[in-house]
């Protein structure tokens, strides 16, 4: 993260909250730039290459959902969205398209920068404490948040992986929505359940399970990595 604890790309067309929201981050040791419309918000990306990206909705230009699916299309980097309260944005389509979390404005300073920070610790990996997983035709390496399915790699959006990861760490084991809610997304994550519901449904597209392994269904109690 060349010195620093990591570089933030702010996506937001107020320059004010734009400045304040470096002002911040910067004090808190993160390396930052801005880009005030989507286009800009692209292109500064492939630049700057940031370790994160704190993303407005509202944008000139392109708005935030094209900017996050550009995103997705380019790389993993996390995805905070920003949306001001009482704006019209549906949390499980943003989540869907691979947004990692998201803020509603105004927000505290102190609420930001724990989100920032929980978002990040997901990404950075401990290779001495974690596995590659291995299963007839799946591999799931975390060291590289990279899924091999028959051979061939599988794209998919951080909290995908991390929650394929998670069950597939602990086979056989069933887990109601709320504890993979607390567990893949954090105990204060603002989402509900559907989101895991959103996200099992999009492991299963791509992964139609294996000779010896699934992805299972409990009906009334929630989804397990079922390994015969």
């Amino acid at each position: 993260m060349e010195g620093s604890i990591g570089k933030i790309l702010i996506v937001d067309d107020d320059e004010n909250i734009c400045e304040v929201i470096k002002m911040y981050l910067e004090n808190a040791g993160y390396k930052t730039q801005i880009a005030n419309d989507g286009k800009t918000a692209e292109t500064l990306f492939l630049k700057y290459k940031p370790d994160l990206v704190l993303l407005d909705i509202m944008l000139p230009n392109i708005d935030g959902i094209d900017v996050l699916k550009w995103i997705r299309k380019e790389s993993e980097t996390p995805v905070i969205m920003l949306t001001a309260k009482g704006e019209t944005f549906d949390k499980v389509l943003g989540l869907e398209l691979g947004a990692d979390d998201y803020i509603v404005k105004p927000f505290e300073a102190k609420e930001m920068l724990a989100r920032i920070k929980a978002v990040l610790r997901r990404y950075t990996v401990d290779n001495d404490s974690k596995e590659v997983l291995k299963f007839e035709d799946l591999t799931v390496d975390i060291n590289s948040y990279t899924v091999v399915y028959k051979n061939k790699e599988v794209k998919m959006p951080p909290k995908e992986f991390e929650l394929l990861y998670y069950l597939a760490n602990n086979k056989n084991r069933v887990f109601t929505r709320e504890q993979l809610l607390c567990e893949v997304w954090g105990y204060d994550y603002p989402g509900d359940s559907r989101t895991v519901d959103v996200h099992i449904k999009r492991l299963r597209e791509k992964l139609q399970g294996g000779p010896n392994w699934q992805i299972e269904t409990v009906w009334g109690v929630g989804y397990k990595f079922e390994v015969k």
